[in-house]
């Protein structure tokens, strides 16, 4: 029999018919109950008996909707659900540190990429691995992405090597994996056009998007990223790209975020008249204002709300919130002025963001939080409304790179430097949703984003930093003989090489904040 999440609830916590009618009109398949007779109901159990019977077809229509806007709502205001968040399952499985991870649609299989090249399907209800594959990359895997209605067997993946692949489960467990495209440099993102199950998007540190179909095997170049900027003096020419997402209301805009300090709004049918250009046209900038034209900043996170809102997460270790009437136009900020009459977006503070190429998530029926990890190891929920700090988690020892939410129910997954997937249910706590500890956490963590190079490592991390130096050293080596082609100058090469071994060590996580380097820095 499948083992089910031991859900536990405080006395306090009213799981009463309510909950029950609540989870059964969502279409959840779990229900309060007891562990035995005559006992208080202290476990969510999957449920098995029947569904009740309305009189008539509308009846039963418009009961079913009405509720089920009820249990929305009851969840939209929730904040003890948020609150009551706990560990349910710690999933072993990787050997390296995992850098990304995403449940399927129907929610009962997590999927996730360490550096160890494998890709990994769990079965995380049961705490178990389902069973995992060689992805056939060479280096990191930074993303894994479920293709839709492939019934979870066409899993596309990219890399620290450059590589995106497509991984095809078999019958009989056999999985098929061939090589889609290159870019030169790591791959850190994937999006998938929504509701296809052929094409999604990948953008590289060397600045270029490409587009992806299945079904013709093909790779088409969209365009290559520049600076914003005539006079580029303190910047790269080719801004190199970390992040991407596909706006699921409305999938013909995606954005784009990477060396720079402006998250990019793209139009598809745009960028396909002008492929064989490679012409780069933003519709829409974002920004905000005191950010402009700082050396080092660089966006490492986006996401998209149900409403089309966009988060934009940075180095600076500040998350923003973007109205689309933010926006500073398409045309490149010549004059600064002009950008400081623009409206502040929401921010959500408290978190560091320095060391990983970390992603940014919302939360909720109606993406009412914002979650994201930080170089401290914990996990940070903020409302989106007001950027208060409603929850606060330890979800590594290290750093926590991705925060995933479930697709319907309140569930989170997380993963970092540990070679662990953790995956967080509401359940029963006795202690604040907020450590007592909470101002030392975040003047720690503004402490060392003030003076990063100040850091205390333990030896076992020690070692993976040099293992992990020597091999991204060979790796750049091998990369630079593949570039020949490519008209860098020598500066560029040796502050490129340089870079790999700077006052940062690296580590077993995903891509540095900082770019140009594979590896993560642990602090």
């Amino acid at each position: 029999m499948t083992a089910q999440p031991p859900f536990s609830r405080s006395p306090s916590f009213n799981c009463g018919e309510r909950e029950n009618l609540c989870l059964m009109l969502c279409g959840a398949d779990y229900r309060w109950g007891t562990s035995a007779a005559g006992e208080a109901p202290t476990r969510l159990r999957r449920f098995t008996g029947e569904k009740p019977v309305h009189p008539t077809r509308d009846a039963s229509l418009t009961v079913s909707l009405l509720l089920r806007s009820v249990f929305l709502m009851y969840l939209s205001y929730g904040q003890v659900l948020v609150e009551r968040l706990a560990l349910h399952a710690r999933l072993n499985g990787h050997e390296e540190c995992v850098n990304t991870i995403e449940f399927n649609s129907a929610g009962d299989i997590l999927v996730s990429g360490s550096d160890d090249g494998k890709i990994v399907f769990w079965n995380w209800l049961a705490k178990m691995k389902k069973f995992s594959y060689n992805s056939g990359h060479l280096e990191n895997v930074f993303q894994a992405k479920i293709m839709p209605f492939s019934n979870d067997r066409a899993i596309v993946t990219s890399s620290a090597d450059g590589e995106v692949r497509l991984g095809q489960v078999l019958e009989g467990g056999h999985v098929d994996t061939r090589c889609l495209g290159n870019h030169v440099g790591a791959v850190h993102k994937l999006d998938v056009e929504p509701g296809s199950p052929y094409i999604f998007y990948s953008c590289g540190e060397d600045g270029f998007v490409r587009r992806f179909d299945l079904r013709s095997n093909s790779a088409t170049t969209l365009f290559s990223c520049s600076s914003l900027y005539e006079n580029a003096r303190h910047r790269e020419d080719v801004v190199m790209l970390n992040a991407i997402v596909i706006d699921t209301r409305n999938p013909y805009y995606f954005a784009l975020g990477g060396s720079d300090e402006f998250a990019r709004l793209y139009d598809i049918r745009r960028c396909k008249r002008s492929a064989s250009t490679n012409v780069d046209k933003p519709v829409d900038l974002f920004c905000p204002p005191h950010l402009v034209d700082i050396d080092n900043i660089q966006i490492t996170g986006l996401a998209f709300s149900k409403s089309s809102e966009l988060l934009v997460s940075y180095n600076d270790e500040l998350i923003y919130l973007f109205q689309k009437n933010m926006g500073l136009g398409p045309s490149p900020p010549s004059v600064p002025p002009e950008i400081e009459q623009q409206e502040e977006p929401q921010v959500y503070r408290g978190h560091r963001n320095s060391r990983t190429i970390k992603g940014v998530s919302f939360f909720g029926p109606h993406d009412e939080y914002v979650a994201s990890g930080s170089d401290s190891g914990h996990v940070f929920i903020w409302k989106k409304r007001g950027g208060k700090l409603v929850r606060l988690m330890v979800g590594d020892r290290h750093v926590v790179n991705q925060v995933e939410p479930h697709p319907h129910m309140p569930f989170l997954a997380t993963c970092g430097i540990d070679d662990t997937v953790k995956v967080w249910v509401p359940s029963e706590i006795d202690d604040c949703p907020l450590p007592k500890n909470l101002n030392e956490i975040m003047d720690t963590n503004k402490y060392g984003r003030e003076d990063h190079f100040r850091m205390t490592l333990s030896p076992d991390v020690a070692m993976h930093i040099l293992r992990l130096q020597e091999r991204q050293s060979r790796a750049f080596t091998e990369r630079r003989v593949e570039r020949a082609d490519v008209d860098f100058e020598e500066e560029d090469v040796e502050a490129y090489a340089l870079g790999l071994l700077n006052d940062d060590p690296t580590g077993d996580g995903g891509s540095t904040a900082t770019g140009g380097q594979n590896n993560c820095c642990i602090c």
